[in-house]
Protein backbone atom coordinates (compact mmCIF):
# COMPACT_ATOMS: atom_id res chain seq x y z
CA UNK A 1 0.00 0.00 0.00
CA UNK A 2 1.42 3.49 -0.98
CA UNK A 3 -0.49 5.79 1.21
CA UNK A 4 -1.97 9.53 0.61
CA UNK A 5 -0.36 11.41 3.11
CA UNK A 6 0.96 9.96 6.15
CA UNK A 7 1.90 12.60 9.20
CA UNK A 8 5.55 12.42 9.17
CA UNK A 9 6.27 11.79 12.85
CA UNK A 10 9.95 11.96 14.27
CA UNK A 11 11.75 10.13 17.29
CA UNK A 12 12.57 13.93 18.84
CA UNK A 13 9.37 14.64 18.28
CA UNK A 14 7.85 11.46 20.37
CA UNK A 15 10.61 12.25 22.95
CA UNK A 16 8.47 16.44 23.10
CA UNK A 17 5.38 15.02 23.53
CA UNK A 18 6.60 12.42 26.42
CA UNK A 19 8.37 15.54 28.01
CA UNK A 20 5.42 17.06 27.74
CA UNK A 21 3.29 14.37 29.29
CA UNK A 22 5.81 14.06 32.16
CA UNK A 23 6.14 17.91 33.02
CA UNK A 24 2.77 18.09 34.14
CA UNK A 25 1.46 20.47 32.09
CA UNK A 26 -0.61 19.12 28.79
CA UNK A 27 -3.10 21.87 28.24
CA UNK A 28 -2.14 25.50 26.74
CA UNK A 29 0.75 26.49 28.10
CA UNK A 30 4.70 27.53 28.40
CA UNK A 31 4.99 25.17 24.68
CA UNK A 32 2.04 26.82 23.14
CA UNK A 33 3.25 30.37 23.77
CA UNK A 34 6.62 29.09 22.68
CA UNK A 35 5.30 27.83 19.37
CA UNK A 36 3.46 31.02 18.85
CA UNK A 37 6.62 32.55 18.96
CA UNK A 38 8.50 30.75 16.64
CA UNK A 39 6.07 30.32 14.50
CA UNK A 40 5.88 34.55 14.23
CA UNK A 41 9.32 34.59 14.16
CA UNK A 42 9.43 32.07 10.97
CA UNK A 43 7.10 33.75 9.03
CA UNK A 44 7.96 37.37 9.99
CA UNK A 45 5.13 38.30 11.26
CA UNK A 46 3.94 40.91 13.91
CA UNK A 47 2.04 37.85 16.53
CA UNK A 48 0.66 34.93 16.10
CA UNK A 49 -2.17 32.75 18.20
CA UNK A 50 -2.33 28.78 18.40
CA UNK A 51 -5.66 27.52 18.83
CA UNK A 52 -7.25 24.00 17.47
CA UNK A 53 -7.65 24.21 14.01
CA UNK A 54 -7.15 26.49 10.84
CA UNK A 55 -11.16 26.44 11.02
CA UNK A 56 -10.98 28.41 14.52
CA UNK A 57 -8.56 30.52 13.00
CA UNK A 58 -10.85 31.82 10.45
CA UNK A 59 -13.85 31.80 12.56
CA UNK A 60 -11.96 33.88 15.47
CA UNK A 61 -10.77 36.41 12.98
CA UNK A 62 -14.41 37.29 11.38
CA UNK A 63 -16.02 37.17 15.00
CA UNK A 64 -13.39 39.66 15.93
CA UNK A 65 -13.78 41.92 13.14
CA UNK A 66 -17.92 41.39 13.87
CA UNK A 67 -19.38 40.10 10.54
CA UNK A 68 -22.41 39.58 11.09
CA UNK A 69 -26.08 39.24 9.25
CA UNK A 70 -26.10 41.19 5.64
CA UNK A 71 -22.15 41.20 5.37
CA UNK A 72 -20.90 39.37 2.21
CA UNK A 73 -17.40 37.29 2.37
CA UNK A 74 -15.61 36.58 -1.40
CA UNK A 75 -14.16 33.30 -1.58
CA UNK A 76 -13.59 30.84 -4.12
CA UNK A 77 -15.89 28.14 -5.25
CA UNK A 78 -12.60 25.86 -5.31
CA UNK A 79 -12.24 24.96 -1.48
CA UNK A 80 -12.66 22.60 1.38
CA UNK A 81 -15.98 23.38 3.47
CA UNK A 82 -14.46 25.41 6.49
CA UNK A 83 -13.55 28.54 4.24
CA UNK A 84 -17.19 29.20 3.73
CA UNK A 85 -18.95 27.18 6.54
CA UNK A 86 -17.30 30.12 8.73
CA UNK A 87 -18.82 32.74 7.11
CA UNK A 88 -22.50 31.09 7.49
CA UNK A 89 -21.55 30.68 11.24
CA UNK A 90 -21.43 33.82 11.29
CA UNK A 91 -24.62 34.63 9.95
CA UNK A 92 -23.03 36.10 6.76
CA UNK A 93 -23.29 35.24 3.32
CA UNK A 94 -20.65 33.35 1.08
CA UNK A 95 -20.02 34.78 -2.00
CA UNK A 96 -18.80 32.43 -4.80
CA UNK A 97 -16.22 33.40 -7.10
CA UNK A 98 -14.76 31.25 -10.02
CA UNK A 99 -10.95 30.29 -10.06
CA UNK A 100 -8.20 30.18 -12.55
CA UNK A 101 -7.34 27.78 -14.78
CA UNK A 102 -3.63 27.40 -13.97
CA UNK A 103 -2.94 27.28 -9.82
CA UNK A 104 -6.23 26.76 -8.89
CA UNK A 105 -6.57 29.77 -6.98
CA UNK A 106 -9.08 32.52 -6.81
CA UNK A 107 -9.51 34.34 -10.04
CA UNK A 108 -9.09 38.38 -9.30
CA UNK A 109 -11.03 39.50 -12.02
CA UNK A 110 -14.00 37.56 -10.37
CA UNK A 111 -13.42 38.98 -7.59
CA UNK A 112 -13.96 42.59 -8.84
CA UNK A 113 -17.14 41.58 -10.49
CA UNK A 114 -18.16 40.27 -6.90
CA UNK A 115 -17.42 43.40 -5.05
CA UNK A 116 -20.78 45.12 -3.59
CA UNK A 117 -21.81 47.82 -0.78
CA UNK A 118 -22.37 44.50 1.47
CA UNK A 119 -18.74 42.84 0.65
CA UNK A 120 -16.31 43.11 4.30
CA UNK A 121 -14.10 40.67 3.69
CA UNK A 122 -12.29 38.81 0.83
CA UNK A 123 -10.77 35.13 1.40
CA UNK A 124 -8.50 33.90 -0.90
CA UNK A 125 -7.06 30.33 -0.59
CA UNK A 126 -3.54 29.27 -0.93
CA UNK A 127 -4.45 26.15 -3.00
CA UNK A 128 -1.89 22.99 -2.80
CA UNK A 129 0.13 25.35 -1.02
CA UNK A 130 0.54 27.87 -4.09
CA UNK A 131 0.11 31.44 -2.90
CA UNK A 132 -2.53 33.65 -4.43
CA UNK A 133 -1.62 37.15 -6.24
CA UNK A 134 -1.94 39.12 -2.97
CA UNK A 135 -0.77 42.65 -4.66
CA UNK A 136 -3.48 42.00 -7.16
CA UNK A 137 -5.76 41.53 -4.52
CA UNK A 138 -4.74 44.64 -2.60
CA UNK A 139 -5.14 46.89 -5.67
CA UNK A 140 -8.49 46.07 -5.72
CA UNK A 141 -9.03 46.60 -2.07
CA UNK A 142 -7.42 49.93 -2.13
CA UNK A 143 -9.02 50.80 -5.75
CA UNK A 144 -11.00 54.47 -5.14
CA UNK A 145 -13.79 53.09 -6.77
CA UNK A 146 -13.88 50.23 -3.79
CA UNK A 147 -13.40 52.18 -1.29
CA UNK A 148 -16.62 54.48 -2.34
CA UNK A 149 -18.62 51.42 -2.69
CA UNK A 150 -17.68 50.15 1.00
CA UNK A 151 -18.26 53.50 2.67
CA UNK A 152 -21.92 53.07 0.82
CA UNK A 153 -22.31 49.99 2.24
CA UNK A 154 -22.23 51.72 5.91
CA UNK A 155 -19.99 49.30 7.79
CA UNK A 156 -20.04 48.85 11.06
CA UNK A 157 -18.11 48.67 14.28
CA UNK A 158 -14.10 47.51 12.76
CA UNK A 159 -15.11 47.53 9.43
CA UNK A 160 -15.67 51.26 9.77
CA UNK A 161 -12.67 51.58 11.19
CA UNK A 162 -10.81 49.75 8.83
CA UNK A 163 -12.28 51.96 5.62
CA UNK A 164 -11.83 48.82 3.51
CA UNK A 165 -12.12 45.50 2.94
CA UNK A 166 -10.36 42.95 5.14
CA UNK A 167 -7.94 40.15 3.80
CA UNK A 168 -8.21 37.22 5.53
CA UNK A 169 -6.57 34.30 4.28
CA UNK A 170 -7.11 30.77 4.01
CA UNK A 171 -3.29 29.35 4.26
CA UNK A 172 -4.13 26.24 5.57
CA UNK A 173 -2.05 24.88 2.82
CA UNK A 174 0.52 27.07 2.18
CA UNK A 175 3.19 27.78 5.85
CA UNK A 176 6.29 28.07 4.26
CA UNK A 177 5.42 28.87 0.74
CA UNK A 178 6.79 32.60 -0.72
CA UNK A 179 5.06 35.36 -2.36
CA UNK A 180 8.04 37.65 -4.02
CA UNK A 181 10.22 36.73 -1.30
CA UNK A 182 7.91 37.18 1.90
CA UNK A 183 5.92 33.98 3.43
CA UNK A 184 2.98 33.32 3.94
CA UNK A 185 1.47 34.65 7.27
CA UNK A 186 2.74 38.05 6.05
CA UNK A 187 0.87 38.45 3.20
CA UNK A 188 -2.64 38.99 4.04
CA UNK A 189 -4.18 41.50 7.08
CA UNK A 190 -4.48 37.92 8.75
CA UNK A 191 -3.57 34.55 7.74
CA UNK A 192 -5.16 31.02 8.88
CA UNK A 193 -2.69 28.04 8.72
CA UNK A 194 -3.57 24.75 9.25
CA UNK A 195 -1.05 21.69 11.43
CA UNK A 196 -4.05 19.18 10.83
CA UNK A 197 -2.60 15.45 10.30
CA UNK A 198 -2.32 15.64 6.74
CA UNK A 199 -0.37 18.93 6.77
CA UNK A 200 3.28 19.47 6.54
CA UNK A 201 3.53 20.60 9.32
CA UNK A 202 1.24 18.86 11.50
CA UNK A 203 0.03 19.05 15.34
CA UNK A 204 -2.09 16.23 15.08
CA UNK A 205 -5.08 19.01 15.33
CA UNK A 206 -3.86 22.61 15.50
CA UNK A 207 -4.19 25.81 13.51
CA UNK A 208 -2.82 29.01 14.00
CA UNK A 209 -4.41 32.72 13.19
CA UNK A 210 -1.40 34.67 12.38
CA UNK A 211 -1.81 38.53 12.55
CA UNK A 212 -0.21 41.51 10.57
CA UNK A 213 -3.32 43.79 11.03
CA UNK A 214 -2.82 47.41 9.42
CA UNK A 215 -3.26 50.91 10.83
CA UNK A 216 -5.84 51.41 13.40
CA UNK A 217 -5.83 48.10 14.87
CA UNK A 218 -2.88 46.64 17.27
CA UNK A 219 -1.83 43.25 16.36
CA UNK A 220 -1.16 42.75 20.24
CA UNK A 221 -4.54 43.97 21.22
CA UNK A 222 -6.54 41.67 18.78
CA UNK A 223 -3.94 38.79 20.41
CA UNK A 224 -5.21 39.83 23.80
CA UNK A 225 -8.96 39.61 22.30
CA UNK A 226 -9.18 36.44 20.80
CA UNK A 227 -7.01 34.35 23.26
CA UNK A 228 -10.22 35.61 25.74
CA UNK A 229 -12.77 35.15 23.19
CA UNK A 230 -11.00 31.53 21.80
CA UNK A 231 -11.27 30.11 26.18
CA UNK A 232 -15.03 30.70 26.77
CA UNK A 233 -14.40 34.64 27.36
CA UNK A 234 -12.25 34.11 30.30
CA UNK A 235 -10.03 36.58 31.33
CA UNK A 236 -7.30 33.78 32.40
CA UNK A 237 -6.07 30.93 31.47
CA UNK A 238 -5.06 27.95 33.10
CA UNK A 239 -1.55 28.66 33.50
CA UNK A 240 -2.26 31.90 34.76
CA UNK A 241 -4.71 30.93 37.39
CA UNK A 242 -2.09 28.79 38.67
CA UNK A 243 0.55 31.33 39.75
CA UNK A 244 0.05 31.93 43.89
CA UNK A 245 -3.18 33.66 44.59
CA UNK A 246 -3.95 34.27 40.62
CA UNK A 247 -7.03 32.00 40.41
CA UNK A 248 -9.97 35.11 40.40
CA UNK A 249 -11.01 35.02 36.82
CA UNK A 250 -13.85 37.12 34.81
CA UNK A 251 -16.21 35.90 31.90
CA UNK A 252 -15.93 39.22 30.36
CA UNK A 253 -17.94 37.82 26.62
CA UNK A 254 -20.04 33.88 25.85
CA UNK A 255 -16.80 33.07 23.98
CA UNK A 256 -15.86 29.73 22.43
CA UNK A 257 -13.14 26.83 23.13
CA UNK A 258 -10.51 26.14 20.85
CA UNK A 259 -7.34 26.59 22.33
CA UNK A 260 -4.12 24.38 21.46
CA UNK A 261 -2.37 22.38 23.96
CA UNK A 262 0.81 21.65 24.81
CA UNK A 263 1.05 18.25 23.77
CA UNK A 264 -0.17 19.08 20.24
CA UNK A 265 2.37 22.25 20.51
CA UNK A 266 5.39 19.86 21.18
CA UNK A 267 4.80 18.08 17.86
CA UNK A 268 4.42 21.92 16.15
CA UNK A 269 8.04 23.11 17.75
CA UNK A 270 9.89 19.92 16.72
CA UNK A 271 8.01 19.69 13.37
CA UNK A 272 8.77 23.72 13.00
CA UNK A 273 12.68 22.87 13.73
CA UNK A 274 12.73 20.58 11.04
CA UNK A 275 10.44 22.02 8.60
CA UNK A 276 13.12 23.41 5.91
CA UNK A 277 13.85 19.48 5.76
CA UNK A 278 10.34 18.99 5.42
CA UNK A 279 10.11 21.34 2.49
CA UNK A 280 13.04 20.10 0.93
CA UNK A 281 11.69 16.58 1.16
CA UNK A 282 8.16 17.40 -0.63
CA UNK A 283 10.28 19.07 -3.15
CA UNK A 284 12.30 16.29 -4.44
CA UNK A 285 9.48 14.47 -4.29
CA UNK A 286 6.93 17.26 -7.03
CA UNK A 287 10.08 17.38 -8.92
CA UNK A 288 10.41 14.07 -9.60
CA UNK A 289 6.73 13.94 -10.30
CA UNK A 290 7.49 16.56 -12.91
CA UNK A 291 10.51 14.30 -14.45
CA UNK A 292 8.32 11.20 -14.64
CA UNK A 293 5.10 12.69 -16.43
CA UNK A 294 6.86 15.21 -18.35
CA UNK A 295 6.49 13.25 -21.77
CA UNK A 296 3.17 12.11 -21.43
CA UNK A 297 0.56 14.78 -22.89
CA UNK A 298 -2.45 13.56 -21.35
CA UNK A 299 -1.39 14.99 -18.28
CA UNK A 300 -0.92 18.67 -16.95
CA UNK A 301 1.47 18.50 -14.03
CA UNK A 302 0.48 21.22 -11.47
CA UNK A 303 1.96 24.88 -11.45
CA UNK A 304 4.07 25.08 -8.13
CA UNK A 305 6.54 27.72 -8.78
CA UNK A 306 7.19 30.67 -11.22
CA UNK A 307 9.17 33.80 -10.98
CA UNK A 308 7.24 35.73 -8.08
CA UNK A 309 5.38 32.31 -6.00
CA UNK A 310 7.41 29.05 -4.61
CA UNK A 311 4.68 26.73 -2.81
CA UNK A 312 5.00 24.92 0.56
CA UNK A 313 4.82 21.45 -2.01
CA UNK A 314 1.70 20.51 -0.05
CA UNK A 315 -0.03 18.47 -2.62
CA UNK A 316 0.57 17.31 -6.33
CA UNK A 317 -3.09 18.35 -8.12
CA UNK A 318 -2.63 16.06 -11.43
CA UNK A 319 -4.94 16.96 -14.20
CA UNK A 320 -5.75 14.50 -16.79
CA UNK A 321 -6.70 16.54 -19.98
CA UNK A 322 -10.10 16.41 -21.62
CA UNK A 323 -11.51 13.89 -19.24
CA UNK A 324 -14.43 13.96 -17.12
CA UNK A 325 -15.72 13.06 -13.91
CA UNK A 326 -16.87 9.82 -14.13
CA UNK A 327 -13.31 8.91 -16.07
CA UNK A 328 -11.68 10.57 -13.58
CA UNK A 329 -13.29 8.14 -11.03
CA UNK A 330 -12.77 5.07 -13.03
CA UNK A 331 -8.77 6.04 -13.33
CA UNK A 332 -8.92 6.54 -9.52
CA UNK A 333 -10.84 3.01 -8.64
CA UNK A 334 -7.86 1.92 -11.27
CA UNK A 335 -5.49 3.10 -8.53
CA UNK A 336 -7.34 2.07 -5.22
CA UNK A 337 -6.97 -1.77 -6.91
CA UNK A 338 -3.31 -1.02 -6.74
CA UNK A 339 -3.36 -0.20 -3.45
CA UNK A 340 -2.13 3.28 -4.35
CA UNK A 341 -4.22 5.77 -2.42
CA UNK A 342 -5.36 8.99 -4.17
CA UNK A 343 -7.55 11.90 -3.32
CA UNK A 344 -9.32 14.47 -5.70
CA UNK A 345 -8.77 18.30 -3.76
CA UNK A 346 -11.73 19.79 -3.78
CA UNK A 347 -15.44 18.69 -4.53
CA UNK A 348 -16.33 22.33 -5.39
CA UNK A 349 -18.96 24.21 -3.47
CA UNK A 350 -21.73 24.39 -5.34
CA UNK A 351 -21.87 20.55 -6.38
CA UNK A 352 -22.52 19.63 -2.45
CA UNK A 353 -26.08 19.30 -0.75
CA UNK A 354 -25.37 22.13 2.07
CA UNK A 355 -24.90 24.69 -0.52
CA UNK A 356 -26.12 23.48 -3.52
CA UNK A 357 -29.98 23.81 -1.39
CA UNK A 358 -28.73 27.17 -0.60
CA UNK A 359 -29.34 27.94 -4.30
CA UNK A 360 -25.09 28.20 -5.13
CA UNK A 361 -25.31 26.83 -8.69
CA UNK A 362 -22.11 24.70 -10.36
CA UNK A 363 -22.66 26.11 -13.89
CA UNK A 364 -21.85 29.68 -12.68
CA UNK A 365 -17.94 28.42 -11.84
CA UNK A 366 -16.51 26.89 -15.42
CA UNK A 367 -13.67 26.72 -14.46
CA UNK A 368 -13.80 25.32 -10.98
CA UNK A 369 -15.87 22.34 -12.52
CA UNK A 370 -13.32 21.73 -15.25
CA UNK A 371 -10.37 22.01 -12.58
CA UNK A 372 -12.24 19.36 -10.25
CA UNK A 373 -13.18 16.81 -12.91
CA UNK A 374 -10.37 16.59 -14.39
CA UNK A 375 -7.79 16.46 -10.88
CA UNK A 376 -6.05 13.66 -9.03
CA UNK A 377 -3.61 13.98 -6.53
CA UNK A 378 -0.99 12.08 -6.18
CA UNK A 379 0.81 10.55 -2.78
CA UNK A 380 3.17 12.97 -1.49
CA UNK A 381 4.59 12.78 2.03
CA UNK A 382 7.83 13.37 3.70
CA UNK A 383 10.54 10.36 2.52
CA UNK A 384 8.43 8.90 -0.58
CA UNK A 385 10.80 7.14 -2.41
CA UNK A 386 11.85 7.04 -6.22
CA UNK A 387 10.80 3.76 -6.14
CA UNK A 388 7.60 4.77 -4.84
CA UNK A 389 6.28 7.03 -7.20
CA UNK A 390 7.89 5.14 -10.20
CA UNK A 391 4.96 2.62 -8.98
CA UNK A 392 2.25 5.45 -8.68
CA UNK A 393 3.21 7.09 -12.43
CA UNK A 394 3.31 3.40 -13.68
CA UNK A 395 -0.18 2.63 -12.48
CA UNK A 396 -1.41 5.73 -13.18
CA UNK A 397 -0.54 5.24 -17.02
CA UNK A 398 -1.94 1.70 -17.08
CA UNK A 399 -5.39 3.10 -15.32
CA UNK A 400 -5.93 5.70 -18.16
CA UNK A 401 -5.05 3.24 -20.96
CA UNK A 402 -7.81 0.96 -19.20
CA UNK A 403 -10.25 3.44 -18.58
CA UNK A 404 -9.96 6.35 -21.34
CA UNK A 405 -10.26 6.29 -24.88
CA UNK A 406 -6.86 6.14 -26.58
Amino acid sequence: MIPFSPPHISEEAIREVVDTLRSGWITTGPKTKKFEKELAAWCNNPITLCLNSATAALEMMLRWLELQEGDEVILPAYTYSATANVVMHCGAKPVFVDTRPDDFNICVEAIQKAISPATRVIMPVDFAGMPCDYDAIYRIVNDPTNLLLFQQGNPRGKFKELGRIFVLSDAAHSFGAYYHGQRTGNLADASAFSFHAVKNLTTAEGGALAFRLPTPFSNEEAYRDLCIKSLHGQTKDALAKMQKGNWKYDIVEPGYKCNMTDIAAALGLVGLAQYEETLSSRKKAVENYNRLLKDHNRFLRPLLQDENRTSAWHLYPLRIKGISADQRDAVMAKMFEADIAVNVHFVPLPLLSCYKELGYKMEDFPVAYNNFSTEISLPLFYGITAEQQELVVYKLIEACNTCLPA
